[in-house]
């Protein structure tokens, strides 16, 4: 008895020290998409680019986007059940090559956690 509840007060624990992550504001996540557009696009009729298509990618299965070439770290990340949630999409904006080694993402990542926040909202609103 002792040692089920001992599981379910650290599940309880891990559950509440997790970050919250607040909504942010899709209008100010889209003029900081203006450092994500000359690799990824998004909305109806997006294209792949150097990056894949973000339209969707909130909540979504890693390495979806038809057509586009993933690096080969991805792709296990993919097929080992990354989802593009709040969690995972904020770590990775934050140090792509941190969350991912190997990634084929130049880009250094967002220093702010409100830019984060917010491009997360505007790619929310952008499905």
């Amino acid at each position: 008895m002792k040692t089920a509840r001992t599981a379910v007060i650290a599940v309880l624990l891990t559950t509440l020290a997790a970050p919250a992550f607040a909504e942010g504001d899709a209008a100010k996540g889209k003029k900081v998409f203006n450092k994500c557009k000359a690799c990824h696009a998004v909305g109806e009729g997006a294209k792949n680019k150097v990056g894949p298509v973000l339209t969707g990618i909130v909540d979504s299965p890693a390495g979806q986007s038809p057509d586009f070439k993933y690096s080969a770290t991805l792709i296990e990340a993919a097929e080992a059940g990354l989802v593009w949630d709040t969690e995972s999409l904020s770590a990775f904006l934050t140090k792509p090559k941190d969350f991912m080694d190997g990634t084929k993402m130049s880009f250094a990542g967002l220093r702010k956690e409100s830019d984060i926040e917010n491009i997360i909202a505007y790619l929310k609103s952008a499905e």
